[in-house]
Formats: structure tokens, C-alpha cells, sequence
């Protein structure tokens, strides 16, 4: 695989907790050399998670909303895919029929034809089913197994946690690299579940709480 290649959908595990210390250790000793452009990035997001959705991944990145569809799980990994991307501000109809409906919660009422990005977080924000959740990433990314990996350091509205995680094509290498760091039998858990989990908006710990 090559690090910001387009290719087939890829399979993913990721896990959150407080510390994946040991992980993070032999991830970075087993990685081959990766491009210097990936080994820390740095990114501010917001995550727009719905009591009603798990299955659609929202995030608003620069401007631009991305949503992504969970396809399926196999072997414990998980595949998505792009379901829509947007760029403020937003034409009524797409919120209408594309945005709103990802997030599987009753539609406000829409009286414009455009929305800016402060409008539509207003929106949010006034919803009672959805929350705007700002995220601010600091990524390392390695490669074991040719498999495209990281560890990230998270504030999910300045609350600190950690992800690990390893995503390919190929179901076994992910496998052989869960083996390899030490992470056999911790939780898959996607961006989205963790932010609802951080925020109280699902009841469940992190991985390694």
C-alpha cells in the first residue's frame, strides 16, 4: 500500500483509551520507513455525532464536511466509505436531502436557500439529538506489515485520550499487525463511538479506561 494512495475501500481497527504506550512502542520499531509528510500531522475538526446514528461518520474539516457510511464488518474490522462531501456554504436541499437524513433525526425547518457554516452549527447545536464536537488531532504514522497505521494523541473538547490504529485492503495483514504491537483483544472502536463515549452521549468506557 502507499500512504494517500486512492484504492479500494480499506478495512480498519482502531481503539481509544488513555495509553497505548507498549503498543506505540513496537508500532514504531516494527514500521518500515514512512514519508516524512506523515510522520506528525496536526489537524482541528468537528465531529457532528446524532444520538439516533452510528452508522454515518460526519466531520468538518477547513470549511468542508465529509461524511462517511459504515459498509460492513468482517473478521471485527470495519470498512466505510465517502457517502457525500460539502463545502460551506451549503444549499438548502443538500441539508434537506443528504445531510440531515445521514444523521437519522427529525429535520429542523430550513428557510433559506444556503446555509454558512455558523448557521448549520447553530442548527446543531440547537438540536437535541445532535452535538458539534470540536476534535483537535496530533497523528503519527508508521507502517507494519504494509499495513497504514498511527497513533494519535486526541482532545475531544479538550478532553485528552489516545488512538492506535492499523488499516488495509487485506484483512490478514491488519490481523498480523494487531498480533505484532500487542493489541490483540482490545476494543475496535471507530471516531465516532469514542467522541459519543468521551461526551457522555453513549454509556460505555474507552478501551483501556
Amino acid at each position: 500500500m502507499e500512504i494517500g494512495a486512492i484504492s479500494k475501500p480499506r478495512f480498519e481497527f482502531r481503539s481509544f483509551g488513555q495509553c497505548f504506550c507498549e503498543a506505540h512502542k513496537r508500532m514504531a520499531r516494527l514500521s518500515v520507513p514512512v514519508p516524512e509528510k506523515v510522520w506528525e500531522r496536526q489537524s482541528d475538526e468537528i465531529y457532528i455525532v446524532s444520538r439516533a446514528n452510528d452508522i454515518n461518520n460526519t466531520k468538518i474539516r477547513d470549511g468542508k464536511m465529509d461524511i462517511k457510511t459504515f459498509v460492513q464488518a468482517v473478521d471485527g474490522l470495519e470498512q466505510w466509505n465517502p457517502l457525500m462531501k460539502g463545502e460551506f456554504p451549503l444549499a438548502a436541499d443538500v441539508l434537506r436531502n443528504e445531510v440531515f437524513p445521514a444523521f437519522m433525526v427529525e429535520m429542523p425547518e430550513l428557510t433559506k436557500d444556503n446555509y454558512t457554516y455558523d448557521e448549520f452549527i447553530a442548527m446543531v447545536e440547537q438540536h437535541p439529538d445532535l452535538a458539534a464536537v470540536r476534535v483537535h488531532k496530533q497523528r503519527f504514522g508508521y507502517m507494519v506489515n504494509d499495513t497504514i497505521c498511527e497513533v494519535g494523541n486526541v482532545l475531544i473538547n479538550g478532553a485528552k485520550v489516545v488512538t492506535i490504529n492499523s488499516e488495509s485492503t487485506e484483512i490478514e495483514d491488519i490481523r498480523k499487525t494487531i498480533a505484532d504491537v500487542g493489541l490483540e483483544g482490545v476494543e475496535n472502536i471507530n471516531y465516532l463511538q469514542a467522541i459519543k463515549r468521551v461526551i457522555g452521549m453513549t454509556k460505555k468506557p474507552l478501551a483501556n479506561e
